[in-house]
């Protein structure tokens, strides 16, 4: 005998309720899929919100705004971007050569500011890019190393002309394996020899703690300060320490991907 359905309550003998044993209305699945892809998009918002760092979103507009044509910022994933880049009139090195010159000291000192105000809580890493141009000299078999070559002494004119913390540097060379664009005309080839400078969310695993300051001031040359530190590290492989940003210590994309297991196992 079916039961009377409280006063405001439809009828389970009504045709609209599903029951025991039969399969549910087709509205139903539709409704589930927007609940469940609302859920998703309110995760990835905060976890694209944990992951961007506002004074790296900072950073890049002052660099921006500051118009020089051979620098570029943005804001990625992985985190703030700057770009030195060749124009018809300033070109980064000489051909060959990875030797800094006044024009690149210049460019590199212009952008330090912005740097040290993201390196509190930061690695970066200086990359070097060439052209698909072949190379063989006295000192360089090919482009591979005389990208890091000029990686590694933009690096050490960070570190020793300008402070910055040696165990939160590192210098890697791509050569012409990582293009913009296709090097198929002087422009495109101009465009690809490049340096970037990567200020990388999160800190790489075992790096050393931040010393408070009175341990900075304690510090004397040679014993891990500014003037006789660690000398930069050299990035190995390309995909190491790739975690863009944390939420209460966990990666983001770890976090995502955990919310989204857990929603498709409900």
């Amino acid at each position: 005998m079916p039961l009377r359905a409280p006063k405001g309550f439809i009828d389970e003998t009504d045709p609209r309720v599903c029951q025991i044993g039969h399969p549910a209305p087709p509205w139903l699945i539709n409704y589930a899929d927007l609940m469940t892809e609302l859920v998703c998009f309110f995760v990835i918002m905060y976890a694209a919100a944990a992951a961007l760092n506002k004074q790296m979103i900072k950073s890049a507009g002052e660099i921006n705004q500051s118009k020089n044509p051979n620098v570029s910022a943005e804001v990625t994933k992985e985190g703030l971007k700057i770009t030195l880049k060749e124009t018809n009139d300033v070109g980064l090195f000489q051909s060959g050569s990875a030797e800094l010159t006044p024009e690149m000291q210049k460019i590199i000192t212009s952008i330090v500011p912005e740097l040290q105000k993201n390196l509190k809580d930061h690695d970066l890493i200086v990359e070097g890019h060439t052209d698909n141009v072949p190379i063989h000299n006295d000192l360089y078999l090919n482009n591979w190393e005389l990208s890091s070559a000029r990686a590694t002494n933009v690096v050490d004119y960070l570190a020793k002309d300008h402070g910055l913390p040696a165990p939160q540097l590192a210098a890697t060379g791509y050569g012409e394996n990582r293009p913009k664009v296709p090097n198929t005309t002087p422009e495109n080839r101009r465009v690809n020899r490049r340096i970037v400078f990567l200020v990388r969310n999160g800190r790489s695993e075992g790096a050393p703690p931040k010393p408070s300051e009175a341990e900075a001031k304690a510090l004397k040359p040679g014993e891990g300060g500014e003037e006789g530190g660690e000398p930069p590290s050299a990035v190995a492989e390309e995909g190491e320490g790739k975690e863009v940003g944390t939420i209460d210590g966990v990666g983001v994309r770890g976090f995502v991907d955990d919310m989204l297991s857990k929603i498709k196992g409900k």
